[in-house]
């Protein structure tokens, strides 16, 4: 089988079941017995779980793999790795252990396997966790990704849902990877722009949240396939609003010439008719439009805290050579839920 083949088939977030569908299969899980030291589960839409040891301690546990999205074995250990520690950060957490989560064919290179896993074990190691072992299984396709534990102050976790009305929100990191990461694979992105775009998928979200830490971060998520309006979404909970100003969140600029000739993934049009209908858009270019639901890899973290609280920590963000933006402001409830002007 061609390499290309195999390391280009529509990874990544892309890969990933959309919102729809999964909500309809949680909400017919059987619920087992409450047990009070489980402070978040899968119920609360949140990036990872959270279980109380002690008045100072919880543990944060999330796992996550996809297919790859480059061609590169390397660099796509490098990137999923990235992407599974990012729960972590999520919820304000401290990356302690990881586990390898292999699917690879028998038949292929295992030289080609040892990168991949060389690649999440460098991120590991900078994100200061310990590698501690791993799962693997014969498949037809390549997937690989990490099961990671972390710790957390209970009463400082990051959930999704604590937003508050007068909040601002924070992007960390740039849009448009799924769709440049889709021109790539038809060879229509520019050497450049991958570059841009892998990058961005390799960097830690940790240093985004050391930035947080002197902070008060009433809710954060990180972008991922679900699409910047998605998790926006979930993070309004149904029980608020919010107005974002499309001219100031971060994107990689051929990504909006890419959407125009309708280089896009079909995990972006999930992310469109499930998110849709609580958008409402004035004024924005059809490829703007198709950023804002594109799925992402490795995404940034999505902030929301108090107004006047923002320039600081925008400022730490920036000195630290993240490209954030302040790009909205939380409402009380109202329609549309997702309001997006120029």
């Amino acid at each position: 089988m061609e390499k290309e083949k195999l390391f280009c088939k529509g990874g990544g977030c892309t890969a990933k079941l959309g919102a729809g569908i999964l909500s309809r299969i949680l909400s017919k899980l059987p619920q087992g017995p409450e047990d009070e030291n489980l402070l978040v589960g899968y119920d609360s839409k949140d990036d990872a779980a959270v279980y109380k040891i002690s008045d100072d301690i919880a543990f944060v546990q999330t796992l996550d793999f996809f297919p790859p999205m480059v061609d590169d074995p390397y660099t796509f250990g490098k990137i999923a790795a990235t992407n599974a520690l990012s729960d972590i950060y999520a919820m304000g957490g401290e990356v302690k252990t990881a586990l390898n989560i292999v699917c690879f064919p028998e038949k292929m290179d295992l030289n080609i396997l040892g990168e991949i896993m060389r690649g999440g074990a460098e991120k590991v190691i900078e994100a200061g966790g310990t590698l501690a072992g791993g799962h693997s299984i014969a498949d037809s396709d390549v997937k690989y990704g990490l099961s990671v534990t972390g710790i957390v102050n209970p009463n400082k976790i990051y959930t999704n849902n604590g937003t508050k009305p007068g909040d601002a929100l924070i992007l960390t990191k740039r849009l448009g990877v799924g769709i440049i990461c889709t021109a790539n694979r038809v060879g229509e992105a520019s050497v450049e722009a991958m570059k841009a775009v892998t990058d961005s998928m390799t960097t830690l979200n940790k240093y985004a949240a050391e930035c947080c830490r002197n902070f008060e971060i009433h809710a954060c998520t990180d972008v991922t396939g679900f699409s910047f309006l998605g998790h926006l979404h979930e993070m309004m909970d149904g029980q608020l609003s919010c107005h974002i100003h499309a001219k100031q969140v971060p994107v990689f600029e051929e990504a909006l010439r890419h959407a125009d000739e309708f280089l896009l993934t079909a995990a972006g049009q999930r992310n469109r008719n499930f998110t849709g209908p609580f958008v409402q858009f004035k004024g924005i270019p059809f490829a703007m439009e198709e950023i804002l639901f594109d799925p992402q890899t490795s995404g940034g973290l999505l902030i929301s805290l108090a107004k006047e609280d923002a320039p600081g920590l925008l400022d730490k963000l920036k000195a630290s050579g993240l490209p954030a933006e302040i790009v909205g402001e939380v409402l009380a409830k109202t329609e549309p839920e997702i309001l997006v002007t120029n």
